[in-house]
């Protein structure tokens, strides 16, 4: 009989990824593993996980709106249908593991498993573990973290540091910057700005970009914006006819862009830093204040101490974004030196750390 494990969660890029990355390191160690993925209708993962070439099924499931209590009316009711829709799964699928991810779809799948005495495994990517993985911590077979200092969480002999699975096609790229910036028709003498909001874009990046484009074209500097959905169709509008910049609202192949960066302006999620530190580039974060527990600001936070970053508080972006960027752009040994200081923060087998560990069990 094959190994049969579930890979639940999703919401975002930051989930997702991570999610895939591991499924990769599971099939890699025993081929004939069978991997399911579970997540939110209607979500990125329900797109996502099918290119990467994995099974999903989707729950009808939504998080806690924190901005609209009305939109939550309908909470109750979804939650238990999508413990109805988990129960079924299980019970057809029958898995040894499940692994969660984060985001609200893997709560009724671990809290499920969990009731059935089937192992449950959690990847808290944050420096600042989120409300549902700490439920489910207490009855976790183990979690695994990607920072230190996880202790105030969740119980210590239940963690394993492994770092964040950072997806292979950048943990392992080997394309060049010249390739890189061919890939998005840009020049090679230039220096080259790399904006990314993460996969849902970010509002306060994409309006001081906007705002501040000019300038930093005027500074000799060339762009490269990810700018989310939302966005996009303005920031292709205000851009229009300007050669020195390559606009969209997702960038499909990651390791292009960081290959052709030279500075990086982003938000602080997890998985953003776990990149970050591999493919070594100096960077601007921007975190976004409202994450739960204003957890990305904790992530900056952890490599700005480091020396390893630089770091723009959200409501500061319209006056100091574009400013500090160009400031970055002319000081080659400040670049230098917060490469040196990210590049020890490193880690890029955490994919294969986990997936062992799994197997361990199972």
């Amino acid at each position: 009989m094959s190994k049969r494990v579930i890979i639940a969660g999703g919401g975002t890029g930051g989930h997702i990824f991570p999610a895939i990355a591991i499924a990769n390191a599971l099939r890699k160690i025993d081929g004939n593993i069978e991997i399911l993925f579970v997540g939110a209708k209607g979500r990125m993962e329900m797109e996502k996980v099918p290119q990467a070439g994995y099974k999903i099924e989707g729950l009808d499931i939504a998080g806690f709106n924190r901005s609209s209590l009305i939109k939550n009316i309908g909470l109750p009711f979804k939650l238990i249908k999508s413990f109805l829709q988990v129960r079924k799964i299980v019970k057809r699928f029958q898995p040894d593991a499940v692994i969660g991810v984060g985001g609200y779809s893997s709560f009724p799948v671990l809290k499920t498993a969990q009731a059935k005495g089937i192992p449950t495994f959690i990847h808290e990517s944050n420096s600042f573990a989120g409300k549902s993985n700490m439920m489910l911590g207490k009855k976790a077979t183990k979690i695994f973290t990607g920072t230190d200092g996880m202790e105030k969480f969740f119980q210590k002999e239940k963690i394993m540091i492994t770092g964040n699975p950072v997806r292979t096609a950048i943990a392992q790229s080997m394309v060049t910057r010249t390739e890189g910036l061919q890939f998005f028709s840009l020049e090679e003498k230039k220096k080259t700005v790399l904006v990314v909001g993460g996969s849902l874009g970010a509002k306060s990046i994409n309006e001081a970009i906007d705002k501040g484009m000019d300038d930093l074209l005027n500074a000799g500097l060339q762009i490269i914006w990810q700018t989310g959905k939302p966005y996009s169709a303005k920031a292709k509008e205000s851009t229009s006819g300007k050669q020195s910049v390559w606009v969209n609202d997702f960038i499909t192949q990651m390791e292009y862009a960081y290959a052709a960066a030279d500075i990086v302006v982003a938000r602080a999620g997890a998985m953003t830093v776990a990149e970050l530190c591999v493919v070594k580039k100096p960077v601007l974060f921007v975190p976004y204040p409202f994450a739960a527990e204003d957890h990305q600001t904790v992530n900056a936070r952890q490599l700005v101490n480091k020396q390893a970053a630089l770091m723009v508080k959200d409501d500061e972006a319209m006056e100091k974004l574009v400013l500090m960027t160009i400031e970055l752009s002319k000081d080659e040994s400040k670049q230098e030196e917060l490469k040196r200081n990210i590049a020890a923060l490193a880690i890029t087998d955490a994919d294969k750390k986990i997936a062992e560990e799994v197997l361990k069990v199972i």
